[in-house]
């Protein structure tokens, strides 16, 4: 893993495109992947979105250079966490701008599912298996068909933009 030494969506970026997409925001995700007494892999997603439909999709612009990738490419599945406020610092770890020793899942209590690893305590999530992945620019898009979701009550959600958390207003 890498330490970024610039955040990657500071302002002001010259890439017009990358500071786009940091002024739309949207939740933060983490997704996991593998056994975790074996090969696993984590990374901070806030590129989502989700399909309804039979079976729902959710899709992710991932690192194609992230050790998630290849995870997924051998698994073919991953959980898709929701975050909360309270996991801000588990999102930068995951994301590689804080460092964690001894790797970022010990940053946190985990629970081996058939998917990846979950999340613990009370984090929503779904279980998804990859239907379909292709480049689209500087990222892999990640069309993946929803098997389960786990929906726990969402009193802090973590929301990143303009490459800040923030707290969404009162609902």
């Amino acid at each position: 893993m890498t330490i970024h030494t610039e955040h990657p969506f500071a302002d002001p970026d010259p890439d017009p495109v990358r500071r786009l997409r940091g002024r739309l925001g949207g939740a933060v995700t983490l997704w996991t992947a593998g056994d975790l007494d074996g090969t696993h892999a984590g990374l901070t997603v806030s590129s989502v979105m989700v399909g309804r439909g039979e079976p729902g999709h959710v899709l992710g612009l991932l690192d194609p250079d992230s050790d998630l990738r290849d995870v997924l490419d051998d698994t073919g599945r991953a959980v898709v966490n929701l975050l909360q406020w309270r996991h801000r610092d588990l999102a930068e770890a995951f994301a590689g701008l804080l460092p964690a020793p001894g790797g970022p899942f010990r940053a946190a209590a985990w629970e081996q599912g058939g998917h990846g690893p979950v999340l613990l305590p009370d984090a929503s999530h779904a279980l998804v298996e990859v239907e379909e992945v292709r480049e689209v620019g500087w990222s892999l898009l990640v069309d993946t068909r929803v098997v389960d979701v786990v929906l726990h009550e969402d009193l802090e959600p973590l929301e990143h933009r303009r490459g800040r958390y923030v707290r969404p207003p009162d609902r």
